[in-house]
């Protein structure tokens, strides 16, 4: 859904409320694992931290959407658990104009206690201007005990101005990959 106003708050429940009975636009769960034929695979990674504590941390920041503090993406709602079925709703501020669109975390990876990867999954619900899945997901090396943080994410476009669009889509992807991995190292920081 584009807009050319903020939504307001009442916009943004109504929106959620609305998303929670939609169906995936892609088919199947998982698909981020893959890389399935008419789909672009971006991946992107970097260091964020070294240790088990600095793991830990990155890992809370997950379960907190920090990788979402973005200035021009939001969440919502804030604090929204990482649990599958979990519904949230993606407001990207871009061009002048606002995008709300509707994923639906579709499962967890790793177990951040007993575990060197931790993380979870969405997917893209039929409101949503693109089809696909992304993987949010911290790893720790037991070798270097390098904490990384690992975006994987397999889309197309769905809605009309998003193919007409796409290669502007293209560059805020790359721009949102970028930004993440920026918030996700602030995060552990502020930790610090």
């Amino acid at each position: 859904m584009f807009l050319i106003h903020r939504p307001s708050r009442s916009d943004l429940e109504e929106f959620l409320e609305a998303s929670r009975h939609l169906p995936l636009s892609y088919d199947p769960i998982g698909i981020a694992k893959q890389s399935p034929a008419g789909f672009k695979v971006d991946q992107a990674s970097a260091v964020i931290g070294h240790g088990q504590e600095a793991f830990e941390r990155a890992g809370i920041a997950l379960t907190e959407w920090k990788h979402f503090d973005l200035g021009w993406v939001e969440l919502w709602p804030r604090g929204a658990a990482i649990e599958p079925g979990t519904v949230v709703a993606v407001l990207v501020h871009h061009l002048g104009v606002w995008s709300l669109n509707g994923c639906r975390v579709v499962y967890g990876i790793g177990d951040l206690q007993r575990g060197t990867d931790f993380g979870f999954a969405y997917g893209t619900l039929t409101n949503h201007a693109e089809m696909g899945e992304e993987i949010f997901e911290v790893m720790l090396e037991p070798e270097s005990e390098s904490v990384i943080y690992r975006i994987r994410a397999v889309s197309k476009p769905r809605a009309a101005l998003a193919r007409i669009g796409y290669p502007i889509t293209r560059v805020f992807q790359e721009r949102f990959r970028r930004d993440s991995l920026i918030a996700l190292r602030r995060a552990l920081r502020a930790g610090d």
